[in-house]
């Protein structure tokens, strides 16, 4: 079972953005996130859309992100 919970795609990115991710680029709801020593992250949500567990846990292995940075 996943550690994760669901969340707001906008408390996603500001737990990012907090762990050292920025936004490189833009173009529409795609937001291209870049941080040293990883490789560029594609955040393609809207502000008030709910992100589930399973895409949680996907993105987290990408980026670094943990539960309690939420």
């Amino acid at each position: 079972m996943s550690n994760w919970k669901s969340a707001k795609a906008k408390r996603v990115l500001a737990a990012l953005e907090k762990i050292g991710w920025q936004v490189k680029r833009q173009k529409g709801s795609h937001k291209t996130l870049a941080r040293e020593g990883w490789a560029d992250y594609v955040f393609a949500f809207h502000d008030s859309e709910e992100i589930g567990s399973k895409i949680m846990s996907r993105i987290a292995k990408k980026t670094g992100l943990k539960p309690e940075d939420l």
